[in-house]
């Protein structure tokens, strides 16, 4: 049986750790430095930083954060937000990244994805999807720029296409279940997982450690990503996984 994963994300606006509600309004929870270096600490088994700079994003700020992280974390590094080309990408991965997170360019030239792949291999892309429900046609629509710029593409489809193009890993975040805590999206965690037939990430709504069961228990998933659970409250990766691991669910040793 494949390992589950526990994967902290870390949201950055100005260098600095933050937790949006709904990719609306956030506050500032710390240090992503200091936290990267708890989470190396609580059995994390992956990192991954998106920076959502509401204008003027670029991976600088993210190079500059990689130095300083791999300092004190030495743990699989995955890095987003603002990686337009193929150059972006390529500077963070020669600096300390293992993976790198995109978004919003795929939907303007999906052969970013191919010619990251092609270069650095699939398992270094993650495609990032974030997404809303539709009450009226119940449908998820998708959105890009840090939820603000509505996509007119299908969920199913643009999962496929991006596996297609290369994509190593899908990364899919609920913008209603975003900060709430509340529990995640599994309905919409089960259809990308259908869809998808590469390692899925599953992000947004983790408000307790059962919220992780049920997704681990009633889904195919690989892997659950963390913001608000770990960012309030005495919680980590390693209570999480001593929790999860009395309902048979397998894990990583690191």
């Amino acid at each position: 049986m494949l390992k589950k994963r526990i994967i902290p994300v870390q949201l950055l606006i100005d260098n600095r750790l933050v937790k949006t509600v709904n990719f609306g309004n956030y506050r500032d929870v710390g240090n992503p430095v200091t936290s990267s270096k708890i989470y190396n600490a609580t059995d994390a088994d992956e990192l991954v930083f998106l920076n959502i700079n509401r204008d003027h994003r670029t991976v600088e700020s993210l190079l500059s954060l990689i130095e300083k992280v791999s300092e004190v974390c030495f743990m699989p590094l995955s890095l987003g937000g603002g990686i337009k080309t193929l150059q972006d990408a390529e500077q963070l991965l020669k600096n300390g990244a293992d993976k790198i997170v995109i978004n919003s360019a795929c939907y303007r030239d999906r052969t970013i994805i191919s010619r990251i792949a092609d270069q650095f291999g699939a398992q270094a892309v993650i495609v990032s999807i974030d997404t809303k429900l539709d009450e009226l046609t119940n449908e998820y629509q998708l959105y890009s720029n840090c939820g603000r710029q509505l996509e007119d593409v299908s969920l199913e489809m643009h999962v496929k296409d991006s596996i297609d193009s290369g994509a190593g890993e899908i990364f899919i975040n609920s913008i209603d279940k975003d900060g709430t805590m509340a529990g995640y999206d599994i309905n919409l965690i089960k259809k990308v997982a259908e869809y998808s037939s590469v390692p899925v990430i599953a992000c947004g709504g983790a408000g307790n450690f059962g919220h992780m069961k049920d997704v681990f228990l009633e889904t195919v998933i690989s892997a659950l990503a963390c913001g608000s659970l770990f960012n309030f409250g005495d919680n980590n990766p390693i209570r999480a996984k001593a929790f999860l691991s009395n309902y048979g669910l397998p894990f990583k040793v690191i």
